[in-house]
């Protein structure tokens, strides 16, 4: 079991004799206050502390990271404060524990819940300080490598989290060693009997290898010395969950995995990775198509190689990866890498663009997420670890995770482009924007100052950011449409009592919305709006006074409320009646979701016709705009090219077929559904009127519900 003398003993070497101390200092302060605490294996509670202090240690993290290890179960498990670690050790060391512990004061309904909001609180202070998360994933793989001495239960809910959350934002930091070891442990803790199995099929087949690998590596290193090329050569194991995931999401076989040798070569400097390159595939045939240059273009997470595939002896393919030192020790430790080249400071202020950029990402997916769960969800989808590359119009290169879409690039450019966004051009060609897009492609989104995001995007971006983007606009565009309906709903309801919502006086509003207990007066007319509350009732709260008992019996009835059709989110039409203007029509008062529009004759709205907390008197507006569904049944003759001719009759009319179907009702008749987006009911004369002059046409119905 390691000692803290022994530990101290390691930071000599990259530490001063003060900072040195510091460290000892916490671990002492954490060994007093966790003094009794056992962990389930029965070893004294601070050998924990201890082991994750260790695991940083490797990386030559600092002194405060190493510090805030000793101490990252302080706050959590013991009756010390924040305050008093503030006091002893400074703030940075605090807000890292802080940032660290879990939030145990709160009652949470599930442990999903839980797992999200301690991660959103994680993610936040991640994004004040790096070293957060570099604690935490110590912390995860100190406690991976102890995982069995819990219950099974405990231990499949663990390994879980590990492999879904800790993993892919290790391998977003570019920590390879550290991701290699939790996916290995997360992996054997998850499917104990594969883990097995698997490893047992390496470690015979790598006795079969061993003489074929030592060959192929002497003649790497001695083609590298024949050009003058100082460099080492080295084989590169396979770990168990990589073989693992490859056999089942390529579907492969073992022997096909390993039947693929693997080389990494260490040189000096940028221009001898190049160099390198050419005399490996001078001394072995490249395979074509597999040569990527991350050295020119990173990964997003900052990881620099060459790697290119090919055959080797006796036809057998090797992979090589060819790097530099820098970017050897950048790929094991990521982030963690730049305190190996840095002083604190340095590495404070200038560590990775790229992680920096991430982490601005996390606060704004942070900012628009409507709660801890759609946050996680969204980071989830974020730590993709294959990424395309493409260009905006002026060369710019912008990384994506595989299958975005150019509405992911929209957001991915700028917050506003993507919400402008209406169309996109890729290669200079117009192209759709659910397509998904290819490395090296040049993507130009075409926008307008009206357009706002569409519901439907949803359906195919892939990005966090987009997505959380996207439901923030769309709750903002709801919101917005719903004050406005609402204002418009109480004036309506005022203007029965001879008096508008501006006229009113601010007291009196204020103190009527202090007895609803609603904040603010754009709270209430969202809640109207939305259908929630109903506005004759507030019209006669808010005149309720000893001054408006005369206006309260002298009322009048109110007037219908006028449809535009521009109201989009808050009023909608029914789907069981498809309302047109022209129509005779009622609206239903919908909890939640504003105002439905019925015909007056439909059968679903009967019930509650003369009920005035649940219908609305609605008229078109005489200025009425939009396309709206109608649907239609045609009874017609079977004959070749009859759905041809429906269409375009339709489209020759200006209409537009939404969605068709057919239905035989004998040998010789069929009945055609469709629905069909119009203007108004002379713009669906003029459609029946056309479809009426094809042959073999028997009847033309509209559906009404009724």
């Amino acid at each position: 079991m390691l000692t803290i003398n022994e530990f101290a003993g390691r930071l000599t070497s990259y530490l001063t004799q003060e900072q040195v101390n510091l460290v000892c200092r916490a671990y002492h302060f954490a060994e007093q206050a966790h003094d009794g605490q056992t962990r389930r294996s029965g070893e004294p509670y601070i050998t924990h502390p201890l082991g994750v202090a260790s695991i940083l240690a490797d990386m030559h993290m600092d002194h405060s990271s190493l510090i805030a290890a000793m101490l990252h179960d302080v706050i959590e498990d013991t009756g010390i404060e924040k305050r008093a670690i503030e006091k002893q050790f400074g703030h940075v060391v605090a807000n890292l524990v802080d940032g660290v512990s879990k939030l145990t004061h709160m009652q949470f309904e599930n442990k999903t819940l839980a797992q999200a909001e301690n991660f959103q609180k994680m993610a936040l202070a991640m994004a004040r300080d790096i070293r957060v998360i570099l604690v935490k994933l110590a912390d995860r793989l100190h406690n991976m490598r102890t995982l069995g001495v819990l219950r099974a239960e405990k231990r499949l809910r663990i390994a879980k989290e590990t492999l879904e959350i800790y993993v892919p934002i290790a391998n977003r930091l570019g920590m390879h060693s550290l991701r290699v070891e939790l996916e290995d442990l997360g992996f054997t803790a998850m499917y104990p009997m594969r883990s097995r199995m698997i490893d047992h099929a390496v470690k015979r087949a790598r006795k079969y290898r061993k003489n074929l690998i030592e060959q192929v590596q002497k003649a790497i290193a001695s083609s590298l010395e024949e050009q003058g090329l100082k460099g080492r050569v080295v084989g590169r194991e396979k770990h168990l969950y990589s073989i693992y995931r490859k056999m089942r999401n390529q579907r492969k076989s073992f022997s096909e995995i390993m039947d693929m040798f693997a080389f990494r070569i260490i040189v000096d400097n940028v221009d001898s990775c190049y160099r390198a390159f050419g005399i490996t595939h001078n001394l072995y045939k490249p395979i074509p198509g597999r040569f990527k240059d991350y050295i020119a273009i990173p990964k997003a997470n900052g990881y620099q190689s060459l790697h290119t595939t090919l055959f080797g002896m006796h036809g057998v393919p090797i992979e090589i990866q060819i790097r530099t030192q820098e970017m050897e020790d950048m790929a094991n430790n990521g982030i963690a890498a730049h305190w190996l080249y840095k002083s604190d400071a340095e590495a404070l202020s200038g560590s990775h663009a790229r992680t920096r950029q991430w982490l601005k990402g996390l606060l704004e997916l942070q900012r628009h997420a409507g709660n801890s769960l759609e946050f996680i969800e969204n980071v989830k989808i974020d730590l993709f670890p294959d990424e395309i590359y493409v260009f905006t119009p002026k060369g710019h290169i912008l990384e994506l995770p595989k299958g975005a879409t150019p509405i992911d690039f929209a957001y991915a450019v700028h917050t506003g482009v993507g919400n402008t966004c209406i169309a996109c051009r890729i290669d200079k060609r117009l192209a759709s924007l659910s397509q998904p897009l290819q490395s090296g492609q040049t993507i130009e989104i075409v926008t307008s100052s009206d357009a706002k995001p569409n519901t439907a995007w949803l359906n195919f971006v892939i990005t966090g950011k987009a997505r959380s983007n996207i439901r923030h606009r769309l709750k903002n565009l709801q919101r917005n449409e719903s004050i406005a309906l609402g204002k418009r709903l109480l004036d309506k309801a005022l203007h029965s009592f001879d008096i508008s919502l501006n006229l009113m006086d601010k007291d009196t509003i204020a103190l009527q919305l202090k007895k609803l207990g609603i904040l603010s007066l754009d709270d209430l007319l969202e809640e109207i709006g939305l259908g929630n509350r109903m506005a004759y009732v507030i019209a006669r709260m808010l005149l309720e006074s000893e001054d408006d008992k005369t206006r309260l019996e002298t009322s009048h009835p109110e007037a219908p409320l006028a449809i535009k059709g521009t109201e989009n989110m808050v009023i909608s039409f029914g789907r069981c009646c498809y309302p047109i203007p022209g129509d005779a029509v009622v609206g239903h008062v919908s909890s939640g979701r504003g105002i439905v529009i019925h015909t007056e004759a439909c059968l679903n709205i009967v019930e509650i016709r003369h009920n005035p907390d649940k219908v609305l008197e609605v008229v078109w507006d005489k200025d009425v705009k939009g396309e709206f569904i109608v649907e239609l049944h045609v009874k017609l003759e079977q004959h070749r090219g009859m759905m041809a001719s429906l269409a375009t009759s339709v489209t020759a009319v200006e209409g537009n077929i939404e969605k068709i179907s057919m239905e035989e009702k004998d040998a010789r008749y069929c009945q055609v559904q469709m629905l069909i987006s119009v203007r108004d009911r002379l713009h669906l004369a003029q459609v029946i009127k056309r479809l009426r002059i094809i042959k073999g046409v028997n009847l033309i119905t509209r559906l009404r519900e009724t």
